[in-house]
């Protein structure tokens, strides 16, 4: 059951942030770049999966994320909730059991036997479908999947993430020719405001990282060369 009244979105921004940060799912070092799945390098990384570990905030952030969809899409725009393989699979889950929603998953690729399915569990031609994954970046990744949901017959339109990057210009508008809106609760711009409020990292370290966050591009070719 969903509580009836929450923060606005700028407090679920803020408490999403200092969550993330308190369960030390956010890592910043400038001095050594992490590589990111694009092979380029970058002062900031985060890892929603810990999430998972942590009853309390988990739950706290997915009533958030739930009403986050509510508010955004409509109270009754969705049939299906549909996690991405691996990250959103858990939740997608706990999402689905907080509007009473039948839950799905979309695999990657097909798995290579028996049925060659990218999507497990029922999936009907009309339904309309929330992808819910932990993050997106550029939104690339999250292409794949809303076409291997359309190709049941059902419709796609919305995709409910926990972190946005916020600093991909292309981002929205690539989501957006594909008929996709994006849903989110913070970004990175949040959650440096929050780490300066707490001084979780020195301020040598949130420069680098607020210079990254401004020209990420930019910092990534210098440092890629």
């Amino acid at each position: 059951m969903i509580p009836s009244t929450f923060p606005p979105k700028e407090e679920i921004a803020r408490l999403t942030a200092r969550a993330l940060l308190e369960i030390k799912a956010v890592h910043f070092n400038a001095a050594t770049p992490f590589t990111l799945a694009s092979g380029l390098p970058s002062p900031t990384y985060i890892d929603c999966r810990k999430l998972i570990s942590y009853p309390r905030i988990r739950s706290t952030l997915m009533d958030f994320l739930a009403v986050t969809v509510m508010r955004e899409a409509g109270m009754e725009a969705f049939d299906n909730i549909a996690g991405g393989e691996t990250a959103g699979i858990p939740f997608a889950a706990l999402v689905a059991e907080r509007l009473a929603l039948p839950m799905t998953y979309v695999r990657k690729k097909p798995k290579g036997y028996g049925r060659n399915a990218r999507i497990e569990g029922a999936m009907t031609e009309g339904q309309r479908v929330l992808l819910v994954e932990d993050l997106t970046t550029d939104g690339g990744s999250k292409l794949s999947f809303v076409d291997a949901i359309r190709e049941t017959g059902a419709t796609c339109g919305h995709t409910a993430v926990i972190f946005y990057y916020g600093i991909f210009p292309e981002t929205i508008g690539r989501l957006a020719d594909h008929g996709v809106a994006l849903h989110h609760l913070c970004t990175w711009w949040d959650v440096l405001a929050e780490a300066k409020t707490s001084g979780a990292f020195d301020s040598a370290t949130l420069s680098e990282v607020e210079a990254f966050l401004s020209g990420p591009r930019a910092w990534q070719d210098a440092r890629a060369k």
